[in-house]
Order: structure tokens, then sequence, then C-alpha cells
């Protein structure tokens, strides 16, 4: 059997509002984040039509909470909290953004571009670490719920480092092969035992309200 996991970075925070890393800090959700929440409810409900979307699990920290909460209600579930899903911890990095680190340090930031595994900032947690927890929280999830299909609100390092783990490409790349996951967008894979393949990848929730009141109008089916 296989479980589907449907892989969501939180909404956006007041930290990456201005590109600041936010790894175990318990930031706050910006008023777009709370609407990528409400986003992120509606595309559930909208894909449990099509395949049940039968547990919500998220990171402990209250950015993925918050943004599992509303999807969870809406789909008449109750959220399950797993400890191992939390953010990467950036040691020296944690709290400032890339400009900040420069100045302060050009060389450590340079190694850090460069393969982030063999740079790690001073104090971080290592990808090798980041990769075994999470690997290890998602292989738990799946075996749980065999045969079903989880939502699982987490980080944006975090899946890309189990993502690269998970599909076997080196976790010194993670940066370079998956540059980023959007706020709320859902990667998809499949997990069986050791096995895991991918389904989709960053796949935006929210709904482009223009585009939508277009082609309800084409449809004669606004207003």
């Amino acid at each position: 059997m296989t479980a589907r996991l449907l892989l969501v970075r939180h909404g956006q925070t007041v930290w990456h509002a201005e590109n600041r890393y936010a790894g175990i800090s318990d930031v706050p959700l910006t008023d777009a984040g709370l609407r990528q929440a409400e986003e992120l409810a509606r595309w559930a409900v909208a894909r449990s039509r099509e395949a049940p979307v039968h547990a919500v699990v998220s990171s402990p920290l209250g950015r993925a909470r918050r943004t599992a909460g509303p999807a969870a209600r809406a789909l008449g579930l109750t959220p399950v909290v797993h400890e191992g899903l939390r953010e990467a911890d950036f040691g020296w990095g944690e709290g400032r953004t890339i400009a900040e680190m420069t100045a302060d340090d050009p060389e450590k930031v340079r190694a850090f571009q460069e393969d982030a595994e063999t740079g790690a900032f001073p104090g971080s947690e290592p990808p090798g670490a980041v990769a075994a927890r999470v690997c290890a929280a998602l292989r738990e999830v799946a075996a749980e719920h065999d045969g079903r299909t989880v939502l699982v609100v987490a980080h944006n390092t975090a899946f890309r480092i189990a993502l690269c783990a998970m599909l076997g490409i080196p976790l010194g790349r993670y940066r370079h092969v998956l540059p980023r996951l959007d706020n709320a967008a859902v990667t998809e894979i499949e997990v069986s035992g050791d096995r895991t393949a991918l389904r989709a990848l960053n796949v935006p929730t929210a709904v482009d309200r223009g585009a939508a009141d277009q082609t309800a109008t084409a449809a004669g089916l606004a207003g």
C-alpha cells in the first residue's frame, strides 16, 4: 500500500516578508499568510471532493499550526502535531537576512550558498540531521496512514532537504535543485516503505479571482 502526502509550506510570516531566515523562531503570520491559510482550506475541501484527505498533520511551530487549522476545520478533522516536522535551526543565520550576514562575514555566506551541507551556518542544524529527522517523521506519518491521503503542513527548508533525501539528491544541493517552496503551495509525494515518488511540485492553492471571474462571465455564470 502507498500513502499520499500533500506537503504544504506554511503561510507568509513577518520575517519572510523581510526575507529573514525563520528557523526555530516562532514568528507570526502576516495578513497575507492568514489569507493563504484560508485559501489552503478551500483548496483542501475541493481536493477532498475528488480524493478524500483523511488527516492533517503539522509542525509544532505556530506558523505551521495556524496555517493547518483552517484546512483541518473545513475538513472536519483534528490536526495532529508532529515534533519531527519543525523547521531547521539556522544557528548564526537565525532571524537575519543574507545582506546582514554578508556584511558580517561574506565567506560564511559564500560557503553556505555553494554547498549547504559542508558550508552550514555555525551553530545550525546540519542538513544531514534535518533530513534524518524530517524523513523519519514523514515516513512515520505515511506508515500510520497507509493507503490514505494526508495534508502535512511544515516548512520550506525542512521539506526541501527531506525531498532531496527521499529522492536521492545530494543534500548540499537542496538550495540549487529546489530554490523554494511557495507559501501554502502543495508538493505531492507517494510513500511506500523506503520508496518515494514525486507527483507534483509547488502547486499553488490560491484561486486567481480575476481569472475565475472571467471564466464565469464567459460561461454565463457570473452575477
